[in-house]
């Protein structure tokens, strides 16, 4: 327990930016129409691969936006 307490100040921000980076891709998920493969497997992408899930989501899972 008192290791915790020691890595507690690290931890938060992490905790804190996977938060608020789940949430953005899970918002911009629900909004997309189109997405490059199944939107079941990218939504199992955005919730289990903890904090890199949301950064993959944003760099290969949107389509480019075109005019």
């Amino acid at each position: 327990m008192e290791k915790l307490l020691e890595y507690l100040p690290y931890l938060i921000p992490v905790v804190i930016i996977q938060l608020i980076l789940m949430v953005a891709a899970l918002l911009d998920w629900l909004k997309q129409p189109n997405l490059r493969g199944n939107r079941w497997v990218w939504l199992a992408v955005i919730l289990f691969v903890n904090l890199f899930g949301p950064i993959i989501y944003f760099l290969f899972a949107r389509q480019p936006y075109r005019d």
